[in-house]
């Protein structure tokens, strides 16, 4: 960590994203097939669907500060299969953790303008926007987390919790005293 504090917490909230999401496709790798598409009732339906939901609001996300990919609705299914889509997960996760490396306080004070899927305009700090950005991903995650235990059971769903990923990374420790 390069000692700004607000740029380190954004790096480590790309660091965890990528880790959460990790653990969490692990899990539903376990899934039968028939389990992994069944609409559950979900916002986005099925466990399918709401990681596609995941990847296509990153995706808007990272075209927007980087100016680089493109947008789809985002209840649109980008990829069928499950391993391409973990594969393009983890893409995502790289490209969230390359946007992170070079942040500072000014570039989080920043502006990003930005148009919303129904086409109202925006102009908000970079902090705000990443805040947003980490909370959606951790929303979503809970809620294929809460279709995984259904299916596999409560000892199935992996612990996703940023203190776990602070504890297993040596992450915010100080002299106890």
């Amino acid at each position: 960590m390069n000692g700004d504090h607000s740029a380190d917490r954004y790096r480590m909230f790309a660091a965890y994203n990528g880790w959460a999401n990790e653990r969490l496709y692990a899990a539903a790798a376990r899934l039968e097939p028939a389990h992994y598409r069944a609409d559950r009732g979900a916002f986005f339906g099925s466990v399918h669907g709401t990681l596609n939901h995941l990847l296509v609001a990153d995706r808007i996300w990272l075209l927007r500060l980087t100016g680089e990919g493109t947008a789809v609705p985002l209840n649109t299914i980008v990829i069928e299969e499950f391993d391409a889509l973990r594969a393009a997960r983890a893409v995502e996760d790289a490209r969230f953790t390359a946007f992170a490396a070079p942040l500072d306080t000014a570039a989080l004070n920043g502006a990003v303008r930005y148009a919303n899927s129904s086409g109202a305009r925006f102009a908000q700090r970079l902090d705000v926007v990443l805040d947003h950005v980490f909370n959606h991903q951790t929303h979503h995650r809970g809620q294929v987390h809460a279709l995984l235990t259904a299916f596999l059971g409560k000892d199935a769903g992996p612990s996703l919790d940023l203190i776990a990923y602070q504890r297993e990374h040596g992450i915010g420790f100080v002299d106890a005293g």
